[in-house]
C-alpha cells in the first residue's frame, strides 16, 4: 500500500492509504484528517498542494488542473481530489493560497 505523507498546518501526517485512493475522497469520509479540501471536483482550489516528493508516480496534471492552477502546475501544484495514489508521495499544503480563477460572464466576453 502507498504511503502518504502530508504536511498541513504545522504537523506532519504520514499514512498508507489503498492502491488507486483518491485523498479527498479519504479526507471526506474522515481517514485522511486534516487534508484540506472543498468542493471535490476541480473547481475550488481549496485541496492545492505541492508535490514535495513522489510527482513521478502521478498521472500528468489533468485539463481542470491547467485552468484552476495555470503554470503553478509546472511548479509542481497540483488538485488533491484529482490524484490518484499508486505509489508513495509527500505533499505540502503548507502556506499555500491559490484562489480560484473568476468566472467570466458573457458580457465580458463580448
Amino acid at each position: 500500500m502507498p504511503k502518504v505523507i502530508l504536511h498541513v498546518d504545522g504537523t506532519t501526517i504520514e499514512q498508507e492509504v489503498k492502491d488507486n485512493a483518491n485523498l479527498v475522497v479519504l479526507a471526506g469520509t474522515r481517514q485522511l484528517p486534516k487534508l484540506k479540501y472543498g468542493c471535490g471536483m476541480g473547481r475550488c482550489t481549496k485541496c492545492t498542494c505541492i508535490v514535495v516528493d513522489g510527482a513521478e508516480g502521478l498521472a500528468p496534471p489533468n485539463w481542470k488542473e491547467e485552468k484552476m492552477l495555470g503554470d503553478k502546475v509546472n511548479e509542481g501544484y497540483r488538485l488533491t481530489c484529482q490524484l490518484t495514489i499508486k505509489e508513495d508521495i509527500e505533499i505540502s499544503q503548507e502556506n499555500i493560497s491559490i484562489p480560484a480563477p473568476k468566472k467570466q460572464s458573457a458580457i465580458q466576453s463580448l
